[in-house]
């Protein structure tokens, strides 16, 4: 569960890095569809917020910081005219925070603008940043989506054909990408060779298309699931239509598994699997591999509810809504009293002691990062009443960071790459812990296809690790296991 709302903190769980959305529908309000797509993924980032639109002769772009419906109102949208909007909403990972990184970015080409929106992280864009820097490119930003911004204009003028500077961009940059780009005239999406980051095509009524990170913001604009867009693919909707083109060679198929233990919203639907069903199934398997005796099972709103009803029908033991959400708390700038800030976790969770008073828990949570969570949450349970509290995660141990667009500590900040189950089970304070294995998160997923990323529970990365993340992310004993990859 994540109950970082105060300034300056980080939370305590796998972050995801943004969401992305386009749309191209001449004739319809594109800046206001744009501007609900992105509520519906308001759960992928919550730092900033921003469209863009093309009117036909240029691109404008508004963003700023906060939540989409504190950066934009009716005026901001009124603004925004024109045929094709991509948007996008910001959780800060590579590049750090601040106005200058939020998105869409802006390139030019010659007297033509595009904007470029990004979800994913990128893994060698230093040596490329170096090189636009000498080159002259204007950097305003220390993310790597502006490095691919900024690499599309460039190879765009040299090679005269957008989709050209697209396809250069995708051979020179590794790493995770679901991309969205207008253009005054048109959208393009595309996503890297593995599919790491997840990215969706739908078709409104009227004939309009529509791309979004998740089918959730598909389904807010009434826009009807066509496919996914596949890894290596280029595809462009303009007046002529939806065009597709292989950008680069599809690689191994590796889709973050993450995206269904957490991330994504439990009404998607990814790969063919409905992310409900597959939470639930996580639950159910994790009960057969780590049963125990209880009164109660219960979950960690939001992403553990599923869990823990699939946990309960698989156990037989009842299931208790025995936490409650303040859905009303986000990011906030608001300073909060230090009595408040060193028990940050009753701002966003409370318990119900009506019901777990006496009674021996079950308690479902997606994951554990640094473990500081988990202790406060069971330290609240108890002091609620709870006579026993066992943890059970629907996840792996986190035993690596993550390079592809989720926010990880270093390897080792991660309480699972440091202590043993025993160790941690003794820190967090609870009466067992168990972690779902990796062969049984597997199982729990019916996708369309058998390739996922599990890097962080398995470290097995997709792609090459360049030497200064490793060292910067590795136990110094870790990265002779990479020492080949430079």
């Amino acid at each position: 569960m994540s109950i970082s709302v105060m300034p300056g903190e980080r939370p305590d769980r796998l972050e995801e890095a943004c969401a992305v959305f386009g749309v191209f529908a001449p004739g319809e309000d594109v800046a206001r569809l744009t501007c609900f797509g992105l509520q519906a993924l308001q759960h992928r980032g919550q730092e900033s917020a921003g469209i863009a639109v093309g009117d036909g002769e240029t691109v404008m772009v508004y963003k700023d910081l906060g939540l989409v419906t504190q950066v934009f109102n009716e005026n901001a949208l009124s603004a925004l005219r024109g045929n094709v909007a991509v948007g996008h909403c910001r959780y800060a990972t590579a590049g750090g925070g601040g106005w200058e990184c939020s998105q869409p970015h802006i390139s030019a080409i010659d007297d033509v603008l595009i904007a470029l929106a990004h979800n994913g992280t990128l893994v060698n864009t230093g040596a490329v940043r170096a090189r636009l820097v000498g080159d002259g490119v204007d950097l305003r930003s220390n993310t790597d989506s502006e490095v691919a911004a900024k690499v599309i204009g460039q190879e765009t003028k040299r090679t005269h054909h957008l989709r050209d500077g697209i396809r250069s961009m995708m051979q020179i940059l590794e790493g995770a990408y679901a991309m969205v780009v207008a253009t005054p005239v048109s959208l393009y999406a595309f996503r890297d060779p593995n599919g790491i980051r997840p990215l969706c095509i739908g078709k409104l009524a009227n004939g309009g298309w529509v791309v979004a990170s998740e089918t959730c913001g598909l389904d807010i604009v009434g826009a009807e699931y066509v496919r996914d867009v596949e890894p290596g693919e280029i595809v462009r909707f303009s007046a002529d239509g939806m065009h597709s083109e292989q950008g680069v060679p599809a690689g191994k198929r590796a889709s973050c598994i993450f995206e269904y233990v957490y991330f994504a919203r439990p009404d998607s639907v990814l790969d063919g699997q409905g992310v409900y069903q597959s939470r639930r199934d996580m639950g159910r398997i994790l009960a057969q591999e780590a049963p125990v005796d209880a009164d109660l099972v219960m979950g960690v709103p939001d992403s553990g509810l599923p869990a823990a009803s699939g946990y309960a029908a698989e156990s037989g033991i009842p299931y208790a809504d025995g936490i409650v959400k303040n859905r009303y708390v986000g990011r906030s700038f608001i300073q909060p009293t230090q009595a408040m800030r060193q028990n940050a976790i009753r701002i966003k969770l409370n318990p119900l002691p009506s019901v777990i008073a006496g009674k021996r828990l079950i308690v479902i949570d997606d994951s554990i990062v640094r473990g500081n969570t988990s202790k406060k949450l069971v330290a609240m349970l108890k002091e609620a009443g709870a006579a026993e509290v066992h943890l059970r995660i629907v996840s792996p141990e986190v035993m690596w960071p993550c390079f592809y667009g989720i926010d990880t500590d270093t390897q080792d900040q991660l309480i699972a790459a440091n202590m043993t189950n025993e160790q941690m089970c003794e820190f967090i304070g609870c009466d067992s812990l168990a972690f779902i294995s990796l062969q049984g998160l597997h199982s729990a997923i019916h996708a369309n296809h058998p390739g996922f990323c599990d890097a962080c529970f398995s470290g097995d990365y997709v792609t090459d690790i360049p030497a200064p993340l490793q060292e910067k992310g590795f136990f110094e004993k870790n990265r002779r296991k990479f020492s080949s990859i430079s």
